[in-house]
């Protein structure tokens, strides 16, 4: 089990508003601001797992992929992000070549990291 992760950024404080703004629908909240360090943690069920920090070199091409609780979830996740300035990577739908019941959602930051939100459908077999 991953305990935690991050992703390096361009500009700290774009990037803080686009990831508070885009995760929210998945339950997250920013619970660390570490506005020195240009650095922020993301917390959803009392868990810090989710971070962002200010890089020269930001992270380009990461994959990180949010378990959303529904369908709505991911919808809402997809319509935040774009909201928010992030770009479309792959609308909310099912994704049976990944596996059955995989309903899933894709946008690029603004570093084009390609973040997702994703719910497995159990009544999909």
């Amino acid at each position: 089990m991953i305990s935690h992760t991050s992703v390096s950024v361009k500009d700290y404080s774009k990037s803080k508003e686009l990831y508070s703004k885009m995760l929210a629908p998945l339950g997250y909240a920013l619970g660390m601001d570490l506005g020195e360090y240009k650095a922020a943690g993301f917390t959803q069920g009392g868990k810090m797992d989710f971070w962002i920090g200010e890089k020269d070199q930001p992270s380009v091409g990461v994959h990180v992929a949010f378990a959303a609780e529904s369908q709505a979830q991911v919808e809402a996740f997809h319509n935040a992000a774009l909201a928010a300035g992030a770009t479309d990577n792959g609308v909310p739908g099912y994704r049976k070549e990944y596996s059955p019941g995989y309903y899933g959602a894709f946008v690029h930051d603004f570093d084009g990291n390609n973040i997702e939100a994703v719910w497995m459908d159990p009544s999909v077999q």
